[in-house]
């Protein structure tokens, strides 16, 4: 291949780049449902026990897969806090979205996550519950 046609075909992509990525941020946003957010930060009792993180994870998976609500979810651990405003003392955070605030009381109520709380409570010491419903963004 001649460098010509090599310059080309790089200058293209290059060109054509920020537009694919902007539809790619566009589509990502668009399954995050703005809705309701339920946020939850758990503090396990024995954090650095593997045991214990794998079966918190395991059972909190198997949960959210037989959700009926939940709409997106993200189950994240702290990153390496760079600034006194970080609160990285949490073992675990799970935030999940919801199409309206009655969906999310039928996810309270539901088999799932009944079961999930029976299983895992014993592993935790602490929980802490943020609940927000969204606001416009197109004002």
């Amino acid at each position: 291949m001649n460098i010509r046609k090599i310059l080309f075909i790089t200058g293209a992509a290059l060109l054509l780049l920020p537009g694919v990525l902007s539809a790619q941020n566009d589509t990502d946003m668009k399954t995050f449902d703005p809705a309701f957010a339920h946020t939850v930060y758990f503090w396990l009792h024995n954090p650095d026990r593997q045991e214990d993180r794998q079966a918190f994870e395991a059972s909190l998976k198997k949960f959210l897969s037989r959700s009926a609500y939940a709409k997106t979810n993200f189950i994240g651990t702290p990153p390496q806090a760079s600034r006194d405003v970080v609160d990285g003392s949490f073992t675990y955070s799970l935030i999940v979205t919801f199409e309206s605030a009655e969906a999310q009381a039928a996810y309270q109520a539901e088999q799932p996550h009944l079961e999930f709380i029976s299983e895992s409570e014993h592993l935790w010491k602490k929980v802490i519950v943020y609940d927000s419903t969204g606001i416009p963004m197109n004002d």
